[in-house]
């Protein structure tokens, strides 16, 4: 799934990470408000590296909420998180740091936010296919997966709202794919529309999926370039290339 990336320079002035990176070093709440936010959507990526690594569900839950909460305690807008760049590499980074530290000695504190995990962690775990890949292919993968869920969810929110669920359902397995000859066919009469309509419209579904995508991935970088770059490397990441 590849996506547009000439927007102007000016989208990328709010973007949760940029946010981050210019506000973080003041005593705002704004930086900590946008780190918090990414934290809570990327839990996945995290988990599914240290269940990679080797540790038991429970605690490799337990391992990524204590990592996420120091995370948030300690990040200041240093020159760490400006040298890792986009949130995708700062993040595992700063998880390989965590691990490498004393972190089992770690003495319970305060929650500096509530970050509460996702419930369907392990579930997606064992049903998605990061369960045969190193560590860091897992993490990198679970990344790029959990962007397109995020912007799936967010279009078939958009499609309910505006009542049409039906069509969407019907469609949104060739977000990625493209239907076999006469499917378009044998929907049409169910949806009351016909075949060229149901064409339109999954165009119409593709390229605001795009723009759904774009949108994630343009929150966890800070220009147009790295954008581009985020992109192409997603794209690489989830075709294996």
């Amino acid at each position: 799934m590849m996506i547009a990336s000439n927007r102007s320079h000016d989208r990328f002035a709010t973007t949760r990470w940029s946010v981050v990176m210019h506000l973080a070093a003041s005593p705002e709440a704004g930086a900590h408000d946008a780190l918090a936010e990414l934290a809570q959507r990327y839990w996945f990526p995290v988990y599914a590296y240290l269940r990679r690594c080797g540790h038991a569900p429970a605690l490799a839950q337990d391992i990524a909420g204590a990592f996420l909460q120091r995370l948030l305690r300690q990040f200041r807008g240093s020159a760490t998180g400006a040298a890792h760049g986009h949130f995708r590499r700062f993040l595992l980074g700063e998880l390989n740091a965590f691990l490498a530290g004393d972190w089992r000695d770690t003495p319970e504190e305060n929650a500096a936010v509530d970050l509460a995990p996702p419930a369907d962690l392990e579930d997606r775990y064992r049903h998605e296919p990061t369960n045969s890949a190193s560590p860091e292919a897992a993490y990198q993968r679970s990344f790029a997966l959990e962007v397109l869920a995020r912007a799936r969810k967010r279009l078939r929110s958009e499609a309910n709202k505006t009542g049409h669920m039906d069509l969407y359902e019907a469609l949104e397995r060739y977000l990625g794919n493209d239907p076999q000859p006469g499917i378009l066919d044998e929907l049409a009469p169910t949806l009351r529309t016909r075949p060229l309509a149901l064409l339109v419209a999954l165009k119409r579904l593709r390229q605001r999926f795009r723009e759904l995508v774009g949108e994630e991935l343009a929150d966890t970088v800070t220009s147009a370039e790295e954008l581009t770059a985020e992109n192409a490397a997603l794209h690489a990441i989830l075709h294996g290339t």
